[in-house]
């Protein structure tokens, strides 16, 4: 009996209406080349659902979701919705009501692509960042005081617990075994001298549990040179929200566009659905032309279905990718020309 899957698909808003559907169509021609079967059902999340009800999702939209193997979402955000909304009222609550604590964004150089760093190859630019997710800088635990007076005031406290530092650290040492294994914890800890001291402190007594893995500690600064000036240097990085963040585009970037990063956000334990999108916005400037690149969101769809067990259909995901990045297949963000259903069709053809 073949295994069945349900996945929800919420395409958000922008061109997540053009590039997840891509998506979905590389899961169906997947699914019945390894005969599994994908169940999946549409919500229209997002933005675009806000001005219509007042809301990101429906008030029992998290007890509907939990029902589901996996979520497939695209991107969230609208120029008319205020910018703060989005990631506190449906991104940041569905990682934390589904403890997603992992974000998983690998970054690598696809087969035919030059990176814009001119003398670095496949073989350079091959790393996965690992952001905590559920802590950190993003806790939005804070409150402005007095905003329009002389003595106006603002406060963002960040939260980094043992519980969630040793967790994260965890998971990536054990991920860094499956790959060349070396973990850099990239900090800030000589100038946030209480809570990411703390941070490495934790996963520096974790890391004495994988004395097979190699582990080093960098600066963000000096981290984000190295990503531009010797990117090989890294394998797998653990770093906190804000930071992760943040490198991921600039991982997505060193690839050659922002259009090209998958990720996963994960709850390893799969206690509860873990949720895959590509790492760039909603692009409303160039949505409903059907220029945007779908690659980060078939990446994703690969990453997804690795979590789901099936790995050597994702791995073939990965291999039809190369061959059309390789081929010339490439969208306007690339260089090319082809359109977001251009590629969709070629990687279809190459699995």
């Amino acid at each position: 009996m073949s295994k069945k899957y349900k996945i929800a698909v919420v395409n958000g808003d922008g061109i997540g209406n053009e590039i997840v559907p891509a998506g979905v169509s590389v899961l169906k021609a997947i699914a019945d080349k390894y005969k599994f079967e994908l169940e999946t059902e549409n919500f229209s999340w997002g933005a675009g659902h806000y001005l219509k009800h007042g809301i990101f999702m429906p008030e029992d939209g998290m007890e509907t979701i939990k029902q589901f193997d996996a979520i497939y979402f695209g991107a969230v955000g609208l120029p008319e919705v205020d910018d703060t909304l989005p990631a506190k009222d449906y991104t940041f609550r569905v990682r934390t009501d589904l403890e997603q604590y992992v974000n998983y964004r690998p970054v690598k150089l696809f087969a035919g692509l030059e990176s814009p760093l001119r003398d670095k190859t496949s073989k350079d630019i091959d790393f996965v960042i690992i952001r905590e997710n559920n802590e950190g800088e993003f806790v939005q635990s804070g409150k402005t005081f007095y905003p329009d007076q002389a003595h106006g005031f603002a406060t963002d406290t960040s939260v980094f617990t043992r519980f969630g530092i040793e967790r994260i650290a965890h998971y990536s040492f054990q991920l860094a075994r499956k790959r060349r294994s070396k973990v850099t914890n990239v900090t800030k800890s000589n100038t946030l001298i209480n809570s990411l001291a703390y941070w490495d402190r934790v996963i520096e007594e974790v890391s004495k549990e994988y004395p097979d893995v190699a582990f080093n500690k960098m600066y963000i600064d000096n981290a984000s040179a190295s990503f531009v000036l010797k990117p090989e240097v890294f394998d797998v990085i653990i770093t906190t929200n804000l930071f992760g963040d943040i490198l991921s585009d600039l991982g997505g970037a060193i690839m050659g566009s922002l259009g090209l990063g998958g990720s996963g956000n994960i709850n390893p334990e799969k206690d509860f659905p873990s949720m895959f999108e590509p790492i760039h916005g909603s692009a409303p400037d160039i949505a409903g032309q059907d220029i945007a690149n779908p690659i980060g969101q078939i990446w994703s769809a690969a990453i997804m279905l690795e979590h789901l067990g099936e790995v050597e259909a994702a791995n073939n995901i990965m291999e039809a990718i190369d061959k059309s990045t390789s081929a010339g297949v490439l969208t306007v963000d690339l260089g090319g020309s082809a359109s977001t259903s251009d590629v969709a069709d070629a990687v279809i053809k190459n699995l």
